[in-house]
């Protein structure tokens, strides 16, 4: 399965792990990722018109040391998947999505036409930080979450995407088992448990597979065998 993600820190976190999950699965998998930090669906738009060699080549969850445009990433294999997501900082405002997106997945299909088209639904902020309440403006991860989902469920619809990735509201989720963090510097994933429970959820909903007795543990940082447990049970509850 070739898998390319399109985005910025929030997809290098999500595919930290996918190759090595699916690998501990007997999957042999080719995840590559082209990223901006910060990288917003207009600003995607805008390297796109100008087919700037600016995007960060990740190779099964490692930097590559090359940069590549769009197209040349589009191009550079046929595609099963290829996902796209807007900016943390704009995820929850629907405006700042279009035309920008529409365009995008137009110019993503001519050139990927075999691959499914997903969203990675991006996620709150770290309750109580400064980031939530005074960058975002929000009270709650909760709020701030509710109007992501809608945002990118309404665009999902409206551009005809292949279907979402969940990772927001797992993190959600996961916070409220018992999973005492998922945010390392109050808005990327954990660099242990954040990345492992994005890698088991993209695995589920890429190819509909139970993640209950996936072996993989080269982690970055440590994850005890409860959390593991926690994470894949809901993992596995999440509907394909």
């Amino acid at each position: 399965m070739n898998v390319l993600a399109i985005g910025n820190s929030f997809s290098e976190d999500a595919t930290r792990y996918l190759h090595g999950i699916a690998r501990a699965d007997g999957m042999y998998t080719e995840i590559v990722g082209a990223a901006i930090g910060g990288c917003s669906f207009e600003w995607h738009y805008r390297h796109m018109l100008g087919d700037h060699k600016e995007y960060m080549l990740f190779f099964n969850g490692a930097y590559t040391g090359f940069k590549t445009s769009l197209k040349e990433a589009l191009l550079s294999r046929e595609w099963d998947v290829v996902t796209i997501q807007q900016v943390s900082h704009l995820s929850f405002k629907k405006d700042t999505y279009q035309p920008y997106v529409s365009a995008l997945a137009a110019y993503i299909r001519q050139y990927a036409p075999k691959a499914k088209l997903l969203l990675q639904q991006t996620w709150a902020y770290e309750e109580g930080t400064d980031r939530l309440h005074n960058i975002a403006g929000y009270q709650t991860g909760d709020a701030m979450l509710a109007d992501i989902k809608k945002a990118y469920g309404e665009i999902c619809d409206e551009v005809g995407f292949d279907g979402i990735i969940p990772s927001g509201e797992m993190f959600a989720e996961l916070l409220k088992l018992g999973i005492p963090k998922v945010h390392r510097d109050t808005f990327h994933a954990t660099l242990g448990l954040g990345r492992y429970a994005l890698g088991l959820l993209w695995y589920r909903v890429l190819t509909g597979r139970s993640v209950e007795n996936n072996s993989f543990c080269d982690f970055d940082e440590p994850i005890s065998d409860e959390q593991i447990a926690i994470v894949k049970k809901y993992v596995d509850s999440v509907a394909l």
